[in-house]
């Protein structure tokens, strides 16, 4: 049997995809005999949140340090930094796994920094898309893509969630140098038990940041546009937060207020019986955990082809559309036409549960960590 590992996650804003993606990560790795700890950002996060830390935070033995990362590169990163580094020079991990630009930049330096004084620890990173959304073209896309390049001496190993993220960073940025892995995002079982619509429930259903990368004006306007085409005015249902007042704005400037419900963030599972049919109408992604959730809760879906989402439908399945308003509208209104016909597009259920498990992600997780400690 495997000795258990001091395993630490580092990482900026606990929200979103990536946050539940290192809370999985941990209770897996807890339950496997791991000792686990997080290192993130004080500043973000709201009530649903502060709820989600609580209930992981009996199972996280090397506990949770909450300090001020900001978003963008400045000079308040050298004292958090500081901060940080002294905290993980006490908890003596055997594993840094950072996840985002700036988590993946704290576990390598720290890391680095660790094996100068002689000891030994793997350090591992997980882009989750993050830096690899920018432009290279762009001066800020230069900075950081160069940044990215010098930390790849820092790093052990690679984690993607997807093949299309692992196509991206060699394109964008080189390499990697170090080994990697695609280890796909993984679903606990209670998730794959289905979700039904609520009576009254809305034709669709969009839960995200409220954004343009994740798409939010896609949305709304193809809304109008497949009312105007079936006939009649189509109801929707938005959950999330972030540019909620744009939102709101650009929902009553189209005339669909009376048909449109905003509604603040909730556990994805809640959202899902409050309409028949789940859109992602994402510009950018890497591999979204909501398509796998509305999927594996038996949700028929509408998502654009960014990113690795098709690595989870089936070749050139009708369900994946192009990030336009005129194809996601197009998508609604055929779903609308057929609704059975649409649900039969989906992927296997079976299929699902082999392929995206939270047991098949933790399973790889720990062979990077292993083949890095070797």
């Amino acid at each position: 049997m495997t000795s258990g590992l001091r395993i630490v996650h580092c990482f900026r804003a606990p929200v979103g995809g990536l946050f539940r993606h290192v809370r999985d990560l941990a209770a897996a790795q807890a339950a496997a005999g791991h000792q686990v700890g997080f290192i993130c950002d004080s500043t973000t996060g709201g009530a649903l949140e502060g709820r989600y830390f609580d209930a992981v935070a009996g199972s996280l033995p090397l506990g949770v340090t909450r300090i001020p990362i900001r978003r963008n590169v400045g000079p308040g990163d050298l004292a958090a930094g500081w901060r940080a580094y002294r905290l993980v020079k006490k908890l003596r991990p055997d594993v840094l796994h950072g996840h985002g630009a700036k988590g993946g930049a704290l576990a390598r330096v720290f890391g680095s920094a660790l094996r100068v004084s002689g000891y030994s620890v793997a350090r591992l990173y997980s882009p989750h898309g993050g830096v690899l959304h920018f432009d290279p073209g762009t001066a800020k896309g230069r900075l950081l893509f160069s940044l990215e390049r010098m930390m790849d001496r820092m790093s052990d190993h690679f984690l993607f969630v997807s093949e299309f993220e692992r196509r991206t960073f060699a394109e964008k940025i080189g390499g990697p140098r170090s080994p990697s892995s695609v280890v796909y995002n993984g679903l606990t079982p209670a998730e794959f038990a289905p979700v039904a619509p609520a009576p009254g429930a809305a034709d669709f259903l969009y839960i995200g940041e409220m954004r343009a990368l994740k798409g939010t004006d896609i949305f709304v306007d193809a809304l109008a546009r497949a009312s105007a085409a079936t006939g009649r005015p189509l109801s929707a249902v938005m959950v999330g937060g972030g540019e909620t007042a744009a939102c709101a704005a650009r929902v009553e400037r189209l005339g669909l207020s009376r048909h449109v419900r905003l509604l603040p963030p909730m556990p994805a599972r809640e959202a899902f019986a409050l309409a028949r049919i789940v859109v992602v109408p994402s510009r950018a992604e890497a591999m979204p955990y909501i398509v796998l959730e509305a999927l594996a809760a038996g949700k028929p879906m509408i998502a654009t082809a960014v990113g690795g989402i098709p690595e989870i439908f089936p070749p050139a399945s009708p369900a994946l559309v192009r990030p336009q308003v005129e194809s996601v509208a197009a998508a609604m209104a055929e779903a609308l036409a057929d609704e059975a016909a649409h649900a039969a597009l989906m992927p296997a259920h079976d299929e699902l549960r082999a392929r995206f498990g939270v047991e098949t992600m933790a399973a790889g997780v720990e062979r990077a960590y292993r083949q890095a400690l070797a």
